[in-house]
């Protein structure tokens, strides 16, 4: 199988240990072996959720080997000789917690969420998994038809087939060209080994954040960690691909035909990574536009006095338009995606979407609708992340992308947003040249 040979490793963090920040009831630290350590206590409730989160996602995935990523997320839940597969699961329902991982474009990560009398043994969990994951080739093999089935059951999707395409289109040569799942042709070829070596690569902890936040002291939750992750020694080196994404010079165009009896459509515009200045006044121009402010991985949720509403759904051209806008370490992209009423044409709702969005870059905004989108996409931040679990997550993905200060700031920085601000970045980011455009035409004959 051909293999596309990574840029030279990198070498990683330095070995010299960061100087601590230290504040009441908060912490972050890092052990000697490189291991980033996030602390918050949080005593509202008897709960801990405890997150680990390993800098390795679909980017790091060079071709051959898209979808490893995921593939060696799933095999950590397949057991280690401390914990046999399936005992696990018994030992996190017994104590009444919950647990799960996921894998993204920057990261794959891992989290139990237990009592408080209980959590000292997620730092015990992960620690093991870290190192002793076994990888038997019959889970490898049996795993391999699961995700093989799980992708087969996203391409009964269209919203997923025309979002692959308008992504693999709108990067040349980045990996974020490709969806976290893989390729079905790397997925079948991909071997035991391929999985070992990604694992025993990157899952080091000195490529690794973990976060705990809940109803802990912070001395007693270091000296856990210390004593779970402390003896584990770090990789020399993390290889990273390094890929400069080449600009656009102009508009990219797919269509795509399928069954079904309704037609969609998807426009994705080339935006900054999450540090970037400019990326909370798109937070804003998403929240003018569907409604929502929601930095989500499902697009959120439309608002009905939002302009894309009033122009598409009210109108009876679409039934439905989201927009997808999630921080990430690298530029990627911003989406705005319509599910069209049944003998509508993706080039009526494109017309429109066009309309409002050189609306949006020669007219000012009036004063009460930029204060009612910051006002959404304020609350939208603070419900997801009102739970201690979704306190962990936002600590740690922040500490992926940026640093834990990018998710303490979050309001504070939204607050600065003018409505000067969102114009001028709708005039710079959505213009056609950044952007792809994709149609996905019913061919209508599931009808039949």
């Amino acid at each position: 199988m051909a293999r596309r040979a990574p840029a030279p490793p990198v070498p990683s963090r330095s070995r010299r240990r960061p100087r601590p920040v230290r504040r009441d009831g908060f912490l972050k630290t890092s052990l000697d072996n490189g291991l980033t350590v996030v602390l918050k206590e949080q005593h509202h409730a008897p709960v801990v959720t405890f997150w680990i989160w390993y800098r390795v996602g679909s980017r790091d995935e060079p071709t051959g080997l898209t979808g490893i990523s995921h593939w060696v997320e799933h095999m950590l839940f397949k057991g280690t000789p401390t914990y046999p597969k399936g005992t696990l699961d018994r030992l996190i329902s017994r104590e009444g917690g919950a647990w799960n991982g996921m894998t993204w474009l920057d990261f794959t990560t891992y989290f139990e969420t237990l009592p408080s009398d209980r959590w000292t043994i997620a730092p015990e969990i992960e620690a093991d998994r870290m190192t002793k994951a076994l990888f038997h080739p019959k889970e490898v093999e049996a795993e391999r038809t699961v995700i093989l089935s799980e992708r087969h059951g996203y391409e009964n999707n269209p919203l997923f087939l025309l979002s692959e395409q308008v992504q693999a289109l709108a990067f040349q040569a980045h990996p974020y060209g490709h969806e976290v799942i893989g390729w079905p042709g790397d997925l079948q070829t991909i071997t035991r080994e391929d999985l070992y070596r990604h694992y025993r690569t990157y899952y080091a902890p000195n490529n690794a954040v973990v976060v705990a936040v809940g109803d802990f002291r912070i001395p007693e939750a270091l000296r856990v960690i210390e004593r779970a992750f402390g003896r584990i020694r770090p990789v020399p080196e993390i290889p990273r691909l390094r890929v400069q994404e080449p600009p656009p010079r102009g508009e990219r165009r797919t269509v795509l035909e399928g069954e079904g009896n309704t037609a969609y459509l998807e426009i994705a515009y080339l935006i900054p990574e999450a540090t970037h200045p400019d990326f909370l006044p798109l937070v804003v121009l998403n929240a003018v536009f569907t409604g929502t402010g929601s930095l989500s991985f499902s697009g959120g949720t439309s608002n009905k006095t939002s302009r894309l509403y009033r122009a598409l759904v009210e109108r009876g051209i679409a039934a439905d338009i989201e927009g997808s806008l999630i921080p990430t370490v690298e530029p990627f992209l911003y989406r705005l995606i319509a599910t069209l009423q049944p003998g509508r044409h993706p080039q009526e709702a494109e017309a429109v979407i066009d309309a409002e969005i050189d609306r949006l870059q020669t007219e000012p905004l009036r004063p009460e609708e930029f204060e009612k989108a910051l006002k959404q996409a304020r609350a939208d931040f603070a419900y997801s992340s009102e739970s201690v679990t979704n306190q962990g997550f936002w600590y740690g993905w922040s500490e992926i992308f940026a640093d834990y200060t990018w998710f303490e700031g979050y309001l504070d920085r939204l607050k600065q947003v003018t409505p000067e601000d969102v114009q001028r970045v709708a005039r710079i980011y959505l213009v056609r040249s950044r952007r792809t455009v994709g149609w996905y035409l019913p061919t209508r004959r599931a009808a039949s």
